[in-house]
């Protein structure tokens, strides 16, 4: 590692990760509720170096947290949306007051910074129709310098996972 580089910087490098590690990854991808023991038994290791492995990979950031993924319609989100958003404005104050006022709107539950015709992609979770015209125009289009806003409805779901290794 450079001495020059920030925090920050050391916190995106890549970590080193043997078989092991990729394996406890796997197995806590497909169940966060494993257990130390139960991830020891299937990669034949015993229970004291899984968790120390585990305690390694959570404080190197490799793990950023355990999480219960939720069916939408089941918990009144059924309706998903892709919103695309250019600003019209592009200096650093600018995004900034953009990127504050969609962490404060928790029907937004992913904000991507894109390259190309728009600035941002958000996915956007409502009830239905009526819930997210009115998040569309009670809040998003309310929201500081937007320039141009796109909405793609999501008509089914192919491939959604959270899996990496």
């Amino acid at each position: 590692m450079k001495p020059s580089q920030s925090i920050e910087e050391k916190s995106v490098l890549p970590i080193h990760l043997d078989e092991r590690d990729l394996a406890i990854l796997r197995i806590l991808q497909q169940n966060a509720r494993a257990t130390v023991k139960e991830i020891a038994d299937q990669i034949n290791l015993s229970t004291t170096p899984v968790h120390e492995r585990i305690k390694r990979l959570e404080s190197q950031g490799v793990i950023k947290q355990y999480a219960t993924l939720l069916q939408p319609a089941k918990v009144q989100k059924g309706l998903m949306v892709i919103c695309y958003v250019s600003l019209k404005q592009h200096n650093k104050s600018a995004g900034a007051k953009f990127i504050k006022s969609i962490l404060e709107m928790p029907e937004v539950i992913e904000c991507y910074n894109i390259s190309g015709e728009f600035d941002f992609m958000l996915k956007v979770v409502a009830e239905h129709m009526d819930d997210y015209y009115h998040f569309h125009v009670n809040k998003l289009s309310e929201a500081e310098n937007i320039g141009h806003l796109q909405s793609v409805f999501v008509m089914g779901v192919i491939k959604e996972t959270h899996v990496l290794v």
